[in-house]
């Protein structure tokens, strides 16, 4: 695994390269997260894959600040993958990144020839999800160690630790989260919305995966997706939440390896 940094669209990105000589997937982690969120499915699909995650926007150890809409995302994804050289590639992204993925096919579809997107709807709003805003404002900001801050995120009763605790880093002496929170409420409210036709109008194969417990991705709705999208495969992994790839990390895995076996050669 390589960390490596990058200047697109006059922003500093850093991104994560999994290595080999597999074919590449482009992978992008959900709101709160980074790309070396990607390190177990990494090794999963290896040597026939290579994922390389980006840290989008204000996550991750990429620059923090600015706008978070979703030109400016989906832009900063299509400018990535021209940085690495890549032709039409597999792209794969979890929650805000399963957005960001199945917008760049739709919009960049000369970028994408395969789709993976993990529990995330062509509807994130209110209207189809309950809840669809996790409120941070108030949630701790720094700490004199690790653990003090590590400790006050668990009291916060998170649903998925490991993954929020994964960004916890040390800045000019203080431990504090990678994320700004200010910037992480930003790019949820930039998320929602009602994204039908960016789901509807590619036309590469999908793989949409469902966890089975989610609550952000309801059965309904990934049926009706599945339906109105030729070409899409819709998968749903029991006993699993919406960080399924945690949850159930080879059962992910296997999804993902089954649909390009069939779908990206």
């Amino acid at each position: 695994m390589e960390q490596r940094d990058v200047h697109l669209r006059g922003r500093r990105f850093s991104y994560v390269d999994f290595g080999g000589d597999g074919e590449p997937i482009v992978a992008l982690h959900g709101t709160f997260g980074r790309g070396r969120t990607f390190a177990d499915l990494a090794s999963r699909l290896a040597p026939a894959y290579r994922v390389i995650a980006l840290d989008q926007r204000g996550h991750g150890l990429s620059q923090r600040g600015g706008a978070f809409g979703r030109d400016e995302f989906v832009g900063d994804t299509a400018e990535f993958i021209r940085h690495l050289g890549l032709q039409r590639t597999i792209v794969l992204g979890h929650s805000l990144g399963g957005v960001n993925a199945y917008q760049l096919a739709a919009r960049h579809p000369e970028l994408v020839r395969a789709l993976a997107v993990a529990d995330i709807g062509a509807v994130t709003d209110s209207t189809e999800v309950p809840n669809p805003i996790v409120d941070v404002s108030g949630w701790p900001r720094t700490a004199a160690s690790r653990e003090e801050l590590e400790a006050s995120y668990l009291e916060l009763g998170l649903p998925a630790p490991d993954y929020f605790l994964d960004s916890v880093v040390e800045e000019d002496g203080q431990w504090r989260m990678a994320f700004d929170h200010d910037d992480m409420m930003a790019t949820q409210h930039c998320n929602l919305g009602s994204w039908w036709e960016d789901w509807t109008s590619s036309t590469c194969p999908a793989l949409l995966v469902r966890a089975a417990n989610s609550s952000l991705l309801l059965r309904a709705m990934a049926e009706r997706m599945a339906r109105q999208r030729p070409d899409t495969t819709l998968v749903e992994l029991p006993g699993t939440g919406h960080w399924l790839y945690q949850d159930d990390p080879a059962g992910f895995a296997l999804a993902v390896e089954r649909f390009l076996s069939r779908a990206a050669r």
